[in-house]
């Protein structure tokens, strides 16, 4: 099962995507409600409501309202390598606010002061289903509602202005979600990622190539604080990234980023400073 949040006039609406078309979830105005009720995945599947056309939908962010936002970072075994580091044998976590959020297929506008150094990072995102705390690794999947699509833009000058990542990792509106989640029983993990900067191929890997998974990530990060319905934990990225290029690539006024995770679709955001 695919779910979206859809943008309506001054409102949004939870919908359940078939194909070309959307039913709309009555009674609840996005996902991070929907998954409020116990019973989500019933209510989802029982839906009746109005059909809308995808041709043209605005898309807002697939959760957009998380609690927490977990971010991984030097995830990839590739990426690891291609930054110089060592296999981690914990993993590294930061956080990312809600604010950061914006939809699959919006522009990501960036002030001027922070577009020096703009980088890409095609991740992997899940959300989860149902309270978790002390989850064992062989559990965790009970616990995940499903898999998305994260366009984690990074400002790498001000990642790197301390030994603290958030800085560079939370900008306003910089980060395109979605753009539907797709539920754990319709996703086989493992599948192939791109990232593409105006078409260009920057980042190709397989998902299996993290060296902490989401069922060990919920079991860690469920060992030192309690992950609520509708949190999203993203991933990392693989190897590929502008910062660690020779010479580095970043980002640039007016280029569109496309991150792409086979089986559950794309993130396409044009970048604009201003």
């Amino acid at each position: 099962m695919k779910l979206a949040t859809l943008r309506r006039g001054d409102t949004t609406v939870a919908v359940r995507v078939n194909d070309n078309a959307a039913t709309v979830i009555d009674g609840y105005i996005d996902l991070s409600e929907l998954l409020a009720n116990p019973d989500w995945r019933a209510v989802a599947d029982s839906a009746n409501g109005e059909a809308i056309d995808l041709n043209g939908a605005d898309y807002a962010p697939v959760v957009p309202r998380p609690g927490k936002i977990i971010c991984v970072g030097l995830n990839y075994a590739n990426h690891i390598k291609e930054m110089g580091r060592e296999l981690p044998e914990f993993p590294t976590l930061f956080a990312k606010f809600r604010e950061a959020l914006t939809g699959p297929y919006d522009d990501v506008v960036v002030p001027a002061y922070a577009a020096a150094a703009l980088d890409w990072e095609g991740e992997l995102a899940f959300v989860i289903g149902k309270t978790a705390y002390q989850v064992s690794e062989s559990d965790a999947e009970d616990y995940i509602a499903g898999y998305s699509v994260m366009n984690d833009y990074t400002m790498r000058d001000y990642q790197y202005r301390t030994l603290q990542w958030d800085q560079g990792k939370t900008f306003e509106a910089s980060s395109g979600f979605g753009p539907v989640l797709t539920t754990t029983d319709a996703y086989t993990f493992g599948g192939k990622l791109e990232t593409r900067l105006d078409g260009e191929l920057m980042q190709t890997t397989t998902t299996d190539d993290l060296v902490f998974t989401p069922a060990k990530l919920v079991e860690y990060i469920s060992h030192i604080v309690t992950l609520q319905v509708g949190d999203v934990v993203i991933t990392g990225t693989p190897g590929g990234v502008g910062h660690a290029r020779k010479p580095e690539v970043y980002i640039q006024d007016g280029q569109t980023v496309e991150v792409t995770i086979e089986g559950l679709g794309s993130v396409r955001n044009k970048t604009i400073v201003k």
